[in-house]
């Protein structure tokens, strides 16, 4: 203003000076530290994946449309599918300060066996059609790591065959019982004289979901691919050069069952409309090691197959692959662990794809999660060097999470760590009410 002093408004110009000096060749050399060029390109790739997001968007690049969307699909509307991220994503931690993080241990007990972090890799089918090491690069991660891999009844390699590539690991085999009593005795049996450890029958699966996606692009059985299918799996000559040069894919367990003549008699006899309580009894009788019931998602139906022998059950809706419009695998958690109580075991799936997904599981009430999306992500990257990365990207999310929650342990993780936003709106609600009535 006009007339008052600037006097106090200004620095001394000795202030404002930059001193400056010549760069010397010893700090630029530290400043400018380029990383080394990777030339193999499959290193390349999965060095530049970070999460299981850039896991999943280069397999988009790198396979064909058609099988990108048989993984990363879902049924009808994938409503379910979206809840189940939704529910993960809701979740909000409360961590604990000032205790020591130096050396987290991050094993856990799961069916009596120690596995190296709360992490399964659950069953999926047609795992060749992804990359051509399938079933067998899986298994071999998995052992690696000291985690239970899990085979399924339509993948593409045997029990035997995996029991070969991976002797020494804990090989699960997830069961649909057949509507063939000769076929499922033998797959039963097979596991068995395998070394597998533990059968997983799957219940939510009466009748195939309902593919959308799949079914435009042709890839049902049989196949009945579009003209826009087959000149995009064009573009892909590393996927057709693999896939023509390598056995034929088809669903591997059941290549030579009894009445087996296609794969048109396979997807006819693996949906069995009639399954129900008493095919559980007979597995339980025929199975005499750690029998576990997939596809729960309501805590009597968790009560009853436990009552009847099940050692534990999977907290699951198929990732959303089969009815749409069920409730997030997350959100029925704690109603499930609740009806089964403390002693036996509840896994999740569906929807994890990180580490803070692990975290908020076992708080809710989970002994372990399975993930089979994120691993095959990995696979069609870069295969088992890309479900490698995979469990890797998986392990450090964890480890570095728990960590910041203030945990040394995966055994001290508990339901005070983690609250789901619904819970937060109550709390905020009582709050707002007891203000209001003061």
């Amino acid at each position: 203003m006009e007339g008052q002093s600037t006097e106090n408004t200004q620095l001394p110009a000795n202030r404002l000076r930059v001193q400056r000096q010549r760069p010397r060749l010893s700090e630029l050399r530290e400043l400018l530290q380029f990383r080394r060029p990777t030339l193999d390109p499959v290193a390349r790739r999965l060095e530049s994946a970070l999460s299981i997001a850039d896991l999943r968007s280069i397999a988009e690049r790198r396979t064909p449309r058609a099988v990108f969307d048989y993984v990363d699909g879902a049924s009808d509307a994938e409503i379910t599918a979206e809840r189940n991220r939704r529910a993960f994503e809701s979740a909000v931690f409360i961590p604990e300060v000032l205790n020591s993080v130096a050396h987290p241990d991050l094993t856990t007990q799961v069916l009596g066996s120690t596995i190296s972090f709360p992490l399964v890799f659950a069953p999926t089918g047609y795992t060749r059609m992804m990359h051509h090491e399938g079933e067998a690069a899986v298994a071999r991660v998995a052992a690696r790591n000291g985690i239970p891999y899990t085979l399924s009844t339509v993948g593409t390699s045997t029990v035997e065959e995996v029991c070969e590539v991976s002797p020494h690991g804990d090989k699960w085999f997830q069961l649909y019982l057949t509507n063939n009593e000769a076929i499922n005795e033998d797959l039963v049996d097979r596991a068995l004289r395998s070394g597998f450890s533990t059968i997983m029958l799957t219940v939510d699966t009466a009748v195939a979901g309902h593919h959308l996606k799949d079914i435009r692009n042709g890839l049902t059985i049989p196949p009945a691919l579009t003209a826009r299918t087959f000149l995009d799996m064009s573009r892909h000559p590393y996927w057709w050069v693999n896939k023509l040069t390598t056995p034929q894919i088809g669903f591997a367990s059941l290549r030579d069952a009894p009445g087996m003549v296609d794969a048109v008699d396979v997807a006819g006899a693996v949906f069995e409309p009639r399954l129900n309580y008493s095919h559980l009894e007979w597995l339980r009788k025929r199975w005499p090691h750690r029998l576990l019931v997939k596809g729960i998602l309501d805590g009597r139906d968790a009560e009853r197959v436990i009552s009847i022998g099940a050692d534990g059950v999977v907290v699951s809706n198929h990732g959303g692959r089969q009815l749409d419009r069920t409730p997030a695998t997350l959100d029925v958690l704690p109603a499930v662990r609740n009806a089964v109580g403390p002693d036996a075991t509840v896994l999740i799936d569906s929807g994890i794809t990180h580490g803070q997904d692990i975290i908020a599981a076992l708080a809710l009430g989970a002994d372990a999660v399975m993930v089979g999306r994120a691993y095959l992500y990995g696979l069609m990257s870069g295969g088992e060097r890309g479900v490698e990365r995979a469990v890797e990207i998986l392990r450090n999310d964890y480890q570095k999470s728990l960590q910041l929650l203030g945990l040394d342990s995966t055994a001290k993780i508990g339901r005070q760590h983690v609250r789901l936003s619904g819970e937060d709106l109550g709390r905020d609600r009582e709050v707002i009410g007891a203000l209001e009535g003061a």
